[in-house]
């Protein structure tokens, strides 16, 4: 049985603000994140991501509140993450409406952290988010290889991307949020080799995020081994909507929800 891929805006906050930029530098305004919501899924997002993209770098908790009233607002599955340090903040948010919960820093920073929170919670909760940026020797010049990054993509841990990816799915993660730091917020297409790298090591769900920009950009990220697609400023400005979405991937051949 094909798995029917799924369709998820994301929503990156930023003092209670939605926001997008290129690469997370240069963050503009994208309304209000309640509003937003409501309106993807009346649209028919299949999940939505919600992000504060701030709270690790600025150590902040992640705004509870603001997931309180989203998850009043929309009945589809709803991931927050930033700033997710303990299985104590897993279990809040899930009290405050979540329903699965994003780790990034944290996990780096103290891999058990996965395992305690799965082994708490079920893997279903636990979604590990890669920031994934392509290696660079001291010129700046690229080379072969993915790292992992932290804090919004403005630090390098020189953890191999896919190698970790493996590791947190033996840990425990129940799925790979997998963004690509380069091709974050340009509009020029998912890195196709990252999604093909990691999916030959991993078997959870993998969700392809960075690049949305065309149509055309969709079908490629699922052919690649993603289960999911991810999307943001795409959405939140107009240039595409969910109905477009799910028509160019089922007329690619793939099976949506």
């Amino acid at each position: 049985m094909p798995v029917a891929i799924r369709v998820i805006p994301c929503l990156d906050v930023d003092a209670g603000r939605v926001v997008k930029g290129v690469n997370f530098e240069n963050l503009r305004d994208a309304g209000d994140p309640v509003e937003l919501a409501r309106s993807y899924d009346a649209q028919g997002a299949d999940e939505l991501t919600f992000l504060d993209v701030t709270a690790s770098s600025g150590n902040r908790e992640t705004t509870y509140e603001m997931v309180r009233h989203c998850a009043e607002q929309v009945f589809i599955p709803l991931t927050v993450g930033g700033g997710v340090r303990t299985p104590e903040d897993v279990d809040r948010l899930l009290r405050a409406g979540a329903d699965k919960v994003g780790v990034n820093t944290a996990a780096i920073a103290r891999p058990e952290v996965i395992s305690e929170i799965a082994d708490r919670f079920g893997n279903q909760v636990l979604v590990l988010s890669a920031d994934v940026r392509r290696r660079r020797d001291e010129q700046g010049r690229v080379v072969e290889g993915f790292e992992v990054t932290t804090h919004g993509g403005k630090r390098g841990t020189g953890i191999d991307a896919v190698e970790w990816c493996a590791r947190a799915e033996r840990l425990g993660a129940g799925e790979i949020l997998l963004n690509s730091m380069d091709a974050d917020g340009t509009k020029d297409g998912f890195d196709l080799e990252l999604i093909r790298l990691v999916r030959r090591e991993v078997r959870v769900p993998l969700i392809a995020s960075g690049g949305a920009g065309a149509l055309e950009h969709l079908a490629p990220a699922v052919e690649a081994g993603a289960d999911a697609v991810l999307a943001a400023s795409v959405f939140h400005y107009g240039e595409l909507t969910i109905g477009q979405v799910k028509d160019a991937l089922r007329a690619a051949g793939h099976e949506v929800r």
